[in-house]
């Protein structure tokens, strides 16, 4: 690697106006990128990773000041305080970005080959013909299979692993020097995770450019970073080469980051001999339609084909797989929020399969789920107390308005929270917050089983270790059985007494989690596992 400086940060400074004064995102951050260098930021939600990213990419909103102060010099010149046409020639050009959503990022009313088309011929001026012609490299270059006619589709037609292949396509467009990669594998499976961020190190090999790696994954910073800046409260604590910074930290904050790898491992004693939950050879098919509005064909996939699982009281019983492989669907069809074809479902020996809507709302109580996005499941115009009570509502707990009261408190200590929010709204909390109060509306209704699906997926290190502790806290407390649908395979190995791993909607391998992770049996399991622990797949 040679020396030859990309980026210099100096004293990056943001604040952003809000209604109470000023707030100070970013303080003093200092950094310098070389030439094929991967740094990586990382910290907590809030810490001001992504808000640095921004300021360097001067992408911040227009109530962000940037200090005065600021310097970020790339080929002599400080882009705190070029002008906006001068940057603009920059960016998308000599800079890019890839963001953490790329639905979100691309816009679903243009083809993706449009879409990379159209950043080649702002910065190369050339045809419309060669532009798409490129387009198609691009998406060989990033490994989307068959390119000619991907470069036809539109956003919503791809994987979510594909879309970010896409967003990977449009950010290298133009032979960047800088990219920089804003927690591009969050919300993926692990395995794409391994194929996406092994595509960028491959392509940074190739084309010699620098690399701003923000993520809280430290599995991933400890396998594609060479420099390594933790960043909380908006500043850098700690800084270096990222061998020396994991085997040897200085700072208190960075130990404790560190030190919030999902550990331990679920407690075998609790787990009873009932079955509170059982699923026999259960079959969901979709019918899916394809072709244009007057020639379309109708064709069936089958999502869950056949599957059968026991839970015991007080199991945690871990559903692991890649997306579209079936598990959020079987899992919702044992509660019977998806429609079963075949199949048999018991709950606690009672069959629940033939159930209409009216006979199933005495279990709805018993039986409770817990989503992924807690944002989008909490309802944004009800208060903490309205949301939590309205299932107490419904389903007649509670003799008196007081006794609910106090019911909605001691839900919300037991989730962790205090039980002085009842009037605050779900955009007032952060994310792990949110996913607490999702909890609490689970239990407060006092059920005997929850189904977990991927609850911790988009929460950082230290909130995910916080909320497997507290699952673990309550199945110990009120015997709670849980089924956890995951795709992160050390949360599973922290809080799973057996997993039960899946692909294309069929059971490929299950057994106790120390045996299926440890000693995989199945080629899949082995690659997932290979995905999870050591990323390089």
């Amino acid at each position: 690697m040679t020396q030859d400086f990309v980026i210099q940060a100096r004293n990056i400074g943001v604040s952003f106006k809000a209604d109470g004064g000023m707030i100070e995102a970013v303080r003093d951050v200092s950094f310098t990128l070389l030439k094929g260098q991967t740094i990586a930021l990382v910290g907590e939600s809030g810490s001001g990773k992504s808000v640095t990213a921004r300021a360097i990419m001067r992408l911040l909103s227009k109530r962000a000041i940037v200090s005065d102060r600021t310097e970020i010099l790339y080929g002599g010149k400080n882009m705190a305080r070029l002008k906006d046409a001068e940057m603009r020639r920059l960016r998308g050009n000599r800079l890019t970005m890839i963001f953490q959503e790329p639905m979100s990022s691309l816009n679903p009313v243009y083809t993706v080959g449009a879409q990379i088309a159209e950043i080649l011929r702002i910065h190369q001026k050339i045809t419309r013909k060669a532009a798409l012609a490129r387009a198609v490299e691009l998406l060989r270059e990033v490994q989307i299979p068959d390119p000619e006619s991907r470069v036809n589709q539109y956003p919503h037609q791809l994987s979510g692993g594909q879309r970010q292949r896409v967003m990977i396509a449009m950010a290298l467009a133009n032979n960047p020097d800088v990219l920089i990669a804003d927690e591009p594998t969050t919300a993926l499976d692990v395995t794409v995770q391994a194929e996406i961020l092994n595509l960028i190190k491959a392509l940074k090999e190739k084309t010699g450019m620098a690399v701003i790696l923000i993520t809280h994954d430290l599995t991933v910073v400890r396998q594609f970073a060479d420099h390594v800046y933790v960043m909380q409260h908006g500043e850098v604590r700690e800084d270096g080469p990222t061998e020396a910074l994991f085997t040897n930290p200085q700072h208190p904050y960075t130990k404790r980051l560190l030190g919030s790898e999902p550990k331990g491992r679920a407690d075998p004693a609790q787990v009873g001999e009932e079955t509170v939950l059982a699923g026999r050879d259960v079959r969901v098919t979709f019918t899916l339609r394809k072709g244009g509005a007057f020639r379309g064909s109708y064709h069936d996939l089958q999502a869950v084909d056949g599957l059968s699982l026991a839970v015991k009281r007080g199991e945690t019983l871990g559903l692991v797989g890649e997306s579209g492989s079936g598990k959020t669907t079987f899992g919702q069809a044992l509660l019977r929020l998806n429609k079963l074809n075949a199949g048999q479902v018991e709950f606690l020996g009672q069959r629940i399969d033939g159930l209409d809507r009216r006979g199933m709302k005495p279990f709805r109580q018993r039986m409770q789920i817990v989503f992924q996005d807690p944002f989008s499941s909490l309802n944004p115009r009800m208060s903490v107390r309205q949301i939590i009570e309205e299932g107490m509502i419904v389903n007649g707990i509670g003799k008196t308005r007081e006794d609910r009261l106090e019911r909605v408190r001691q839900a919300l200590r037991d989730s962790g929270m205090p039980d002085t929010i009842l009037s605050r709204f779900p955009h007032e909390f952060s994310g792990g917050q949110r996913q607490r109060l999702a909890i609490a509306r689970a239990i407060a209704l006092e059920p005997e089983f929850i189904l977990l699906d991927e609850p911790t997926s988009a929460l950082d290190l230290s909130v995910q270790a916080q909320i497997i502790e507290l699952l673990r806290k309550l199945q110990r407390e009120k015997g709670l059985s849980y089924l956890f649908i995951s795709h992160d395979l050390k949360v599973v190995r922290a809080l799973c007494h057996r997993v039960i791993v899946m692909q294309n909607g069929q059971i490929v391998e299950q057994g106790p989690v120390e045996e299926v992770l440890g000693a995989p049996a199945t080629d899949y399991t082995r690659r997932l596992v290979k995905a999870a622990f050591d990323i390089a797949v």
